[in-house]
């Protein structure tokens, strides 16, 4: 047993080895149900279960599940549900094997949300959504997330952990230390005299969030770079809860859990909301998707209640916000590190370090390809991800890997060395 505060790390490789050597541990089966009430028409979801992938010497599934929630009109939101997932898998090199395939899916979100932000934004629209994206492959769970919903996941052993970042101003010092050094500015609404309203909002536009796709009249500080992490379950299995704010602003993870306990996944996701919703009636979109995942034997009855906690107090410290930098520590000093095994976390809104050429499995991208929007560039023609980055670890111009002019504008305007509003970008 390790002692507190100690994590042994192992391998992704290692990991998804020893469950294909293992024989007694099947292929989880996932049953899933989602509920929504609408106030203004700006949440969406997206599900796609049991998506097949050609391997060498078989085909392997994976299931999807996205929530979108759009502001300043539903647009973003549903271009954003009809075309990550594509530009995701776009920036996924082919022909590789399933523990490679899992380790690039990080890098792989990081470039489709930013093409997705991209290709939205030259449609010259203002709307803009927060995205939470979930990628399930085996046991291994994968988030993405942009703005404010949230996924959290309660494992079958009774631990709770947040798998996606909160983005809004108000709680992340960080990212608006992030927006002021890029030249936008935070700060509350005035409303006369000197007295200030609301939420911190990032200004010109007046978002309260620092990450969202679209969102073009706001700045390009405000960034599509997700916060990731990735994180590989016991056969015992779990439940994961993504929902959009209008839960979250009204339950606590603990009462989200606690509401739909013992139901089967579209009883609890139509409970959460229901939850959500009572006390002051709908006053957002609320939207919830549950996701269950179990040995296929178990996946029929509803799962028995988890051991109790010791008490609220434990489990506030383990559920605390975290930022990207903290998550894994305190997630290691109250978890047991065989329950829920953390294979990647990452929150840098930098590219340069999002999509370095250190990534584990870099040798298999191809150099002359755009890292975000993945066209060809000919010897010459591309710009480093390092150019202009205060990287130290690889600032040479030849460095792969290599960004399209159009697609390196973008990043320097999201760094704030491009100013906002000199046009869009090169590919119009």
């Amino acid at each position: 047993m390790l002692s507190k505060g100690e994590h042994q790390t192992v391998p992704l490789s290692v990991l998804l080895k020893r469950e294909l050597a293992n024989e007694k541990i099947e292929s989880p089966e996932l049953s899933h149900g989602q509920a929504s009430q609408s106030k203004k028409g700006e949440d969406f979801t997206f599900v796609k279960t049991e998506c097949q992938r050609v391997l060498g010497d078989g085909v392997a599934t994976y299931s999807v599940f996205g929530l979108f929630d759009g502001h300043n009109g539903s647009a973003a939101a549903i271009y954003s549900k009809e075309n990550l997932l594509q530009n995701v898998l776009s920036a996924i090199p082919p022909d590789l094997s399933r523990d490679e395939w899992v380790a690039a899916l990080p890098r792989a979100l990081v470039a489709g949300f930013v093409k997705t932000d991209k290709d939205f934004q030259e449609k010259a629209k203002t709307s803009g959504t927060t995205v939470t994206f979930v990628i399930i492959e085996g046991w291994v769970v994968t988030v993405a997330s942009v703005g404010d919903s949230r996924c959290i996941l309660e494992s079958a052993e009774g631990g709770i952990y947040y798998l996606s970042a909160d983005h809004r101003l108000d709680c992340n010092e960080e990212e608006r230390e992030r927006i002021t050094a890029c030249g936008g500015e935070v700060g509350r609404l005035n409303a006369g005299g000197g007295t200030e309203i609301g939420p911190l909002r990032c200004w010109p536009g007046g978002l309260c969030l620092s990450r969202s796709i679209g969102d073009m009249d706001v700045g390009e500080y405000i960034v599509p770079v997700p916060y990731v992490k990735q994180v590989k379950l016991t056969s015992a299995g779990g439940r994961l809860v993504i929902a959009s704010d209008g839960v979250w602003d009204a339950l606590s993870a603990e009462s989200a859990i606690e509401c739909s306990r013992g139901m089967p996944a579209d009883a609890a996701a139509s409970q959460i909301v229901k939850d959500a919703v009572q006390p002051k009636g709908i006053r957002d979109d609320t939207t919830c998707i549950v996701v269950d995942i179990q040995l296929p034997e178990k996946s029929n009855p509803p799962p028995p209640p988890p051991p109790k906690r010791s008490g609220k107090g434990v489990f506030k410290s383990m559920f605390r916000k975290k930022t990207s930098e903290s998550s894994s520590n305190i997630q290691k000093d109250f978890c047991e590190p065989d329950v829920v095994e953390e294979l990647f976390e990452e929150g840098s809104a930098s590219l340069s370090d999002r999509l370095d050429a250190k990534y584990p499995v870099c040798n298999m991208f191809k150099l002359f390809i755009c890292a975000v929007c993945q066209v060809e560039i000919k010897p010459g023609q591309g710009v480093s991800i390092h150019a202009g980055s205060s990287n130290t670890r690889s600032s040479r111009p030849w460095d792969g890997p290599f960004l399209c002019s159009s697609c390196q504008e973008k990043k320097e305007a999201m760094e704030g060395r491009r100013p906002f509003g000199d046009g869009r970008y090169s590919s119009e």
